[in-house]
């Protein structure tokens, strides 16, 4: 096998024995599923943290639409059906075994990658959502003028979506449900307090 081929392979198999068994995995335990010896992993890579970047990189960097951004942006539609495609097309992307296991596990174990994905979570779609929420209320959308709970807000929405797949695929629940539904009821729910809120 070419070196290149078998550092792919590498990484393919090192998502889903992170995914199974949390970043406390071994990688001899990984050599060993996988049927090589423990120096070919390391001959690929460095350290294991190493690996663990590549992970990152394979299962959420890569993931990640850059359409995304300027979506969030753009005026010409109302805030409601701009955040309900891209969480229709997120949750296309995300709500995979791999994915979301790996995000919790990071999270326990403090690798920092969990940390480092949501500071993209904040800057390109939290932060942008609150100040274009502000703007449809016809309130300043300076960006100093936003406040944590503005941000808050829109975590709850953003929680409120993923938890669909942590229920599905770190709590095991048999979630079987029609997910383009639930993220417009979800869409639906949000702005609907919103308006609730604002005319109280």
């Amino acid at each position: 096998m070419r070196s290149a081929d078998r550092e792919k392979l590498i990484v393919t198999e090192a998502v889903r024995f992170f995914a199974e068994c949390g970043f406390e995995g071994q990688t001899r335990e990984l050599a060993k599923r996988m049927g090589v010896s423990h120096a070919v992993i390391y001959r690929h890579f460095e350290s294991k943290d190493a690996l663990i970047e590549r992970v990152y990189d394979h299962v959420y960097v890569k993931r990640w639409n850059p359409d995304w951004e300027p979506l969030i942006l753009d005026r010409s539609r109302s805030l409601q059906a701009r955040l309900t495609q891209f969480y229709l097309e997120y949750a296309e992307r995300v709500f995979d075994y791999d994915w979301v296991r790996i995000f919790v596990s990071s999270g326990l174990k403090s690798y920092g990658l969990t940390e480092r994905y949501l500071d993209i979570i904040r800057t390109k779609i939290i932060r942008p959502a609150a100040l274009e929420l502000r703007h449809e209320l016809n309130q300043s959308s300076d960006p100093d003028s936003l406040t944590e709970e503005d941000l808050e807000l829109f975590w709850g929405l953003h929680g409120a979506v993923f938890y669909i797949a942590i229920r599905k695929f770190v709590y095991g629940e048999p979630v079987e449900i029609d997910i383009e539904k639930a993220v417009r009821n979800t869409m639906n729910a949000f702005f609907v307090g919103v308006k609730e809120a604002r005319e109280s």
